[in-house]
């Protein structure tokens, strides 16, 4: 058995899902401004500060990977637009992958409306959000049918990027240990059940997104996160996969944005951010993955 476990092959990870809130224009020049900005700072085509320019792209790809999860009508003339864009032409340019938010858990039948896993796939789609707060909220989706879509997921070779989070902590100071507590139980449930008959050698990504501060104005507190992640790491599920060589990246969701890593890197196990409306300009997007990827870089 090899000695590196695989925490230490965990690479940073940061990306943004647009919700409904895009139209398909905003979309596309959401995209392309943002490829054009990363091209800017990234390209070693450029005469000036040629060689920063270099170290920059190859420190973004070494570190860190980097998703966009757009509508789904947008998602396949994403995915074409920056296969062709020029700062995915290099060898050692940073990639971008793609998501979708949702997805069915059979490949094909007779499903109307629903958006097939072998479909997603086939475009070229990587990874597939579930279990958002809002789904579960507004379409009554539960741990059981998340598990059922996970496993198709990876069936069809993208990752599961499962959202998981406690809802109000009610009377309970927030910030106390008891709050902290049960957050974790709760939330350690979810993704017990989530993963119940997930592949345990497949890589799995868990959004933690506790409900009560999506939207919010401020994320919750290094502390809370630091308890409620620590816990997850230490779950019987989490390192069952870790045995088999399965690899789970944590991220924190629920208003998430610029500044927040700097805060929440030195918490064992949070592996990055899942970003909403505080990163629906390509500017802030950009300043955020240099944060997580801890690179330096010149403003624009």
């Amino acid at each position: 058995m090899s000695s590196a476990s695989p925490s230490r092959e965990r690479r940073r990870l940061v990306g943004v899902s647009t919700k409904m809130y895009f139209s398909h224009a905003r979309t596309t020049n959401f995209i392309t401004s943002f490829l054009d900005l990363m091209q800017h700072h990234t390209s070693t085509k450029t005469e000036q500060s040629n060689d920063n320019r270099n170290n920059l792209a190859a420190a973004l790809a070494s570190k860190i990977d980097i998703f966009i999860i757009p509508d789904h009508l947008s998602l396949q003339s994403a995915i074409n637009r920056t296969a062709n864009h020029p700062s995915q032409s290099g060898p050692t340019d940073p990639k971008i992958l793609f998501g979708a938010q949702n997805c069915h858990w059979e490949d094909s039948g007779p499903f109307t409306g629903e958006v097939s896993p072998a479909v997603l796939a086939e475009v070229g789609c990587s990874i597939v959000e579930l279990n958002h707060a809002e789904r579960r909220r507004h379409f009554a989706e539960t741990d059981a049918i998340t598990c059922l879509k996970a496993q198709a997921v990876i069936r069809n070779g993208m990752i599961p990027l499962i959202c998981v989070g406690e809802g109000s902590p009610g009377q309970i100071p927030a910030l106390s240990e008891v709050a902290i507590m049960k957050a974790a139980a709760e939330v350690v449930d979810q993704v017990e059940l989530c993963l119940e008959g997930v592949d345990p050698t497949k890589e799995v990504w868990l959004a933690y997104e506790p409900v009560w501060a999506i939207g919010a104005k401020e994320p919750a507190g290094v502390e809370h996160v630091r308890g409620v992640v620590r816990t997850i790491r230490k779950s019987e599920v989490v390192r069952g996969r870790e045995e088999r060589g399965g690899v789970t990246r944590i991220l924190y969701g629920g208003s998430a944005g610029p500044g927040l890593f700097g805060q929440l890197k030195e918490v064992d196990g949070v592996d990055g951010l899942f970003l909403g409306r505080f990163a629906h300009e390509e500017g802030q997007f950009w300043k955020t993955i240099c944060e997580v990827a801890e690179v330096e870089w010149e403003g624009r």
